[in-house]
Parts: structure tokens; sequence; C-alpha cells
């Protein structure tokens, strides 16, 4: 037995290992990560609840002065966990660019000898690209639907009291600011009208719905293998069936691409054909 076929051993067996060893680190640097995320929403907390003490127990110089001692400790409590917070979010970070780089290097090594673990590694690399996609357009959907069925509801809820507000009014109930709600009300349905009119939130629920629905399409005709440009185990020979493989792991990545840039194009289009018609009418006019 020579070297190199002792090395691509040693190696073979020591990839699980590696593969545990770096799940392991990601998973220890999210927990990190979550751990100073709680901090910090535990250190705001404790910040505004000291700003509200001072505010109600302003006439106490004792408790206004240890709110005041509070309010200092906590910011500058803050300020460090955001710095440590940074500093291992980069370090996580760093650590993810490392483990792809090396990726590559582990492809190119074994690409004459084209393995499982391979397979399994690249095609995990591919999934993982996917669903990272589908997660942002999930949230991006949800978003966006959230913002546009609240608007739309706050929109005739104001519209609808203010008739009642104006009765109101009329009957000299004694408050001032009464009389001033028949006037905000329609304001603040006026400006929430606007907003939902001037910011995509319909659309941009739409299009992610869209991306979300083929992207999860695509993923499951890959992971399956239903489809023809998918479909590797019709071949018999094992060096056919690794080039049909890696064929299906590049047709997906093209695949996933076109459905991302197509919705980014969509979105950037979207704004110049309304300028070019806004365009259009004005001439017209």
């Amino acid at each position: 037995m020579t070297t190199s076929e002792l090395t691509n051993i040693e190696h073979t067996n020591q990839n699980p290992f590696s593969d545990r060893t770096e799940d392991l680190s990601s998973s220890s640097s999210q927990k990190k990560l979550f751990t100073f995320q709680v901090i910090e929403y535990l250190l705001l907390a404790a910040f505004f609840s000291s700003g509200i003490l001072i505010v109600f127990f302003q006439n106490d110089k004792t408790i206004t002065s240890a709110g005041a001692v509070s309010i200092i400790i906590f910011f500058f409590l803050l300020l460090t966990n955001r710095q440590l917070f940074q500093n291992s979010k980069n370090s996580a970070n760093l650590s993810d660019i490392t483990r792809k780089a090396e990726l590559y290097t582990y492809i190119l090594n074994n690409h004459n000898s084209w393995n499982q673990n391979t397979l399994t590694l690249t095609r995990a690399k591919a999934l993982q690209y996917s669903q990272d996609l589908i997660d942002d357009y999930k949230k991006i959907r949800s978003v966006s639907r959230n913002l546009y069925y609240s608007l739309q509801i706050g929109t005739v809820i104001l519209s609808g009291v203010t008739p009642i507000l104006v009765l109101v009014d009329k009957l000299e109930a004694g408050q001032a600011w009464l009389k001033w709600l028949p006037v905000l009300c329609p304001a603040l349905a006026s400006i929430v009208a606007s907003i939902v009119t001037s910011f995509p939130f319909q659309e941009n629920s739409i299009s992610a719905n869209t991306a979300v629905e083929l992207l999860e399409a695509e993923q499951e005709k890959f992971i399956l293998g239903v489809t023809p440009p998918y479909r590797c185990y019709d071949v018999s020979d094992e060096l056919q069936q690794q080039q049909k493989a890696s064929q299906a792991l590049e047709y997906f990545i093209i695949q996933v691409n076109n459905i991302h840039l197509n919705q980014v194009q969509q979105q950037t289009s979207e704004p110049k054909s309304e300028k070019v018609e806004l365009e259009k009418t004005e001439s017209a006019s």
C-alpha cells in the first residue's frame, strides 16, 4: 500500500470527526451569540425601567439618584456587551468562511476519486444555500404581509371612528382632548393610507411567496430526484452515475440562482415601469 493511499484513507477516516467538530463549534458559536442577545435585551429592559423610575419618582432623591447611577451602569454594560457580541459574530463569520474555503480544497483533492462523502458534502452545501434563500423570502413574506394587513386595518378603524368622534364632540362632554380627536383620526387615517399606497407591501409579499414556492418545489425535485435533470439512479454504470450526480448538482444551483435573480429583477423593474407610466401621464396632460 502506497503512501498516497494511506493518506487518503486517513483523510477519509478523519473527515467525519472533523465534520462533527465543525458542527459542535458552529453550535457553540450560535449559543454564544444567543446568550449575548439575551443579555442585551435584559440590559435594555433594565435601562428603560430605570428611566421610568426616574420619571415617576422625581421627588424622591434617593430613587432618582439610584436610577441615574443604574442608567449609567446599564449603558456601559450595554456598550460592552455589544462589542463582545460583534467580536463573537466576527469570529463566527471567520470560522464559517474558513470552513467554506476548505470545502473547495476537499472537493479538489477528491475530484479524481469522487466518493460518497464528497457528494454528500456538496449536496448539503447546495441545499443549505437554497434553504437560506427560502428562509429570507419567508421572512420578507411574513413582514410585508403583516405590515400590509395592519396598516389596512388601521385605515379602516380610523376612518370608521371619525364620524363617531364628530358626534361625541357635539355632545359637549367637557373633555378638551376629545375636541382634537375628530381632527387627529382623519389625519392619521390619511397618513396610514398614504404609507400603504407608497410602499408595495402587498406586492413584496406576493413576490416573496412566489419565490418560496418555486424554491421549495425545486428543492424537493433535487432531493427526491423525480425529474430527468435530477434522476441519477437510472444509470447503471458507476462512473456515469457520478457524472450525472455532478450535473444534477450544477443544474440545481443554476435553477436556484435563476429563481432568485428573477425575483430581484422583478423588484427593480417595477419602480422603473411605474416611473415611465408617471412620465407618460404627465406628458399627456
